[in-house]
């Protein structure tokens, strides 16, 4: 929305929103995505999280579906505030060997490879979420993130 009152502005910004709803998630979405297995350790994810530029991993179950998210955000949470520092203890470091599934978010909100950006937005912000597993037949085939859909947003 515009609060310029510059008619070329205004409908400038109405073609953008109108050229953005028709914009797939499989135009956009990222296709190589990584994931984890549920009884994975932590210090798995610290391994991947410090090696790479996403923030999200989509957890498998025992049969390869789709079981949950482990993001960064939820990853530093269930860490010790004192691993790495002189206070850490041995307790701090045990904390690497907690399970994926202790920590992750269960039941993720997932979308569908033909459904609009405008789609995704709604659902991220409605669930306020930062990411959303592509999903077709129930299996996996990307993932959209937020600053994927802006990154939509500026350039249509």
């Amino acid at each position: 929305m515009t609060t310029s009152t510059d008619p070329l502005a205004q409908a400038t910004d109405q073609a953008a929103q109108s050229t953005s709803r028709h914009i797939c998630v499989a135009d956009i979405m990222i296709t190589r995505v990584v994931t984890i297995d549920m009884d994975d350790r932590l210090s798995l994810a610290k391994e991947i999280f410090d090696n790479v530029s996403f923030h999200h991993l989509l957890v498998l179950d025992e049969d390869d579906k789709l079981s949950g998210i482990l993001s960064h955000r939820d990853f530093l949470r269930a860490l010790s505030p004192n691993l790495g520092t002189a206070a850490e203890l041995i307790r701090d470091t045990e904390t690497l060997q907690k399970r994926v599934h202790q920590v992750m978010s269960h039941h993720p909100i997932t979308i569908a490879p033909h459904c609009t950006i405008n789609q995704a937005s709604k659902l991220i912000l409605d669930h306020d979420i930062g990411c959303l597993p592509v999903l077709e037949n129930n299996r996996i085939v990307g993932i959209i993130t937020w600053k994927d859909l802006l990154k939509a947003y500026c350039s249509t």
